[in-house]
Formats: C-alpha cells, structure tokens, sequence
C-alpha cells in the first residue's frame, strides 16, 4: 500500500472566463506521505485556500487529478456524487477560527460529528475522551468555549478534526489567532498527531516561525506549487 496520504497531478482551477478569466491555479503537481506536517504557504490571494479546499473535496477544480489514500477522487471532474462521504471519512479540517457551538460544550462540540456519523453516544464520547486526554484538555471536557483561552478551544478543534479518525487533516491558517508560543504548542501538537497517527497533514501559514517545525514546505508560485524542504531549529522541536 502505498505511503502517499494526498496526490495531485495538473491540478487547474481557473474561475470566470473569457477576458474576466481568472487563473489561480496552474498544473500543480506534488505528493504528502502518511506522517508528514507540510507548510503551505504563499503571498495572500495567491490560491491556499482554494488549493486546500479542492483537496478537501469542497470546491471542484478546473481540470486535473487528486488521489486521497489509495482512492482517485478527481478525474476532471467527481469520481462520486457524494464528495460529503468523502470529506466525512477521509478528512479533518481545522480553519483559523475555532468554529465551536456556542452553546454545546466542549465535548458535545466534538461528539457531534460522529454520532450524526451513526456512532452512539457512548462510543462518541470514550473516543472524544480519549482524544481530549493525548491532547492534554481532558480537565476542559464539559467546559464552555467561552471558558477557554484561544490555545485551548484550537486544541478543542484539532480533537474535533480527529473524531472521525481520518488520515488526512487540512489546516488553513490554525495558529492565525494565536501568540507564538501557543502557535508554537499548536503546531507541536499536529506534528505530534502526524507522527504518531500516521496523518497526512497540510498547513496554510503566513507565520515562517513556525516553518522549522515543518517536515517540507509547498510554495505556490507563478500558479505552480513548487516543494521544498526547510531547515530544522531543535530548540523548538
């Protein structure tokens, strides 16, 4: 079985046409293995967001092809109907802002998915449990969103990202909010969660601290996504 989580090959996605015709993509073509933290960055506008949401199965692209695991997904146009299924067992995403209901707590907030997945209620929360102790918020389980600071309702959606168990987790921009040092124990915790999960993760950032804790950069450049690898600082490993 192969190690590659996500592969794109000429992946295009242009919007309008004619002379309003936008280009935001063009022809990007790379891999990411199980296990690895990949930056993906690039000037604002330039296409992260879009990029990570055609990997994500939410927006469709122009033209190309995408593999998630051993299952090709895209072909120039969906290889199923049913992209929600897709994104429901394969992916978990986690954006800038928390997103967490107001009014459910902590561990509700993560249940939620999984038992509208048709898990009972008993197995959600042991695994939401379970989740919440590998990441060090058990003692937040019933707490309010409100009741947290910023670093700990991330953690709180990075378990809720996880409550699906997928192997590929999308990121776009999850430290945005955050000082460095809780940007710094955030990103700490995604390598972790890639390593020893064996997740495919990708990372939208505009904060190059946070680069060294990356195993390899993407870099979206002339609509082209170019990789490169980053050089290591053990002091924040």
């Amino acid at each position: 079985m192969s190690q590659q989580s996500i592969r794109v090959e000429n992946l295009v996605k242009n919007f309008g046409e004619g002379d309003s015709r936008v280009d935001v993509i063009d022809g990007a073509s790379f891999s990411v293995d199980k296990g690895e933290l990949i930056a993906l960055i690039a000037p604002s506008g330039a296409g992260k967001t879009t990029l990570l949401m055609m990997i994500g199965c939410v927006q469709e692209p122009t033209s190309g092809q995408i593999w998630l695991g051993d299952e090709k997904v895209y072909d120039n146009k969906w290889l199923s109907k049913d992209t929600r299924t897709i994104r429901r067992e394969k992916i978990g995403f986690i954006f800038q802002a928390h997103y967490l209901i107001p009014f459910l707590n902590v561990i509700d907030n993560i249940t939620l998915l999984p038992q509208a997945n048709g898990q009972t209620k008993e197995e959600a929360e042991k695994f939401a449990m379970e989740l919440l102790e590998y990441l060090d918020i058990a003692d937040k389980a019933h707490a309010m969103s409100s009741q947290l600071s910023g670093g700990q309702n991330q953690r709180v959606a990075i378990a809720r990202a996880l409550a699906n168990k997928p192997k590929i987790i999308l990121a776009d921009e999850p430290t945005a909010a955050l000082d460095t040092e809780r940007s710094v124990s955030v990103v700490q915790m995604l390598k972790k969660i890639a390593i020893e999960q064996d997740v495919a993760i990708i990372m939208v950032t505009h904060d190059n601290a946070m680069l060294p804790l990356c195993d390899r950069i993407l870099k979206i450049e002339d609509k082209k996504v170019v990789s490169s690898k980053v050089m290591k600082d053990t002091s924040m490993i």
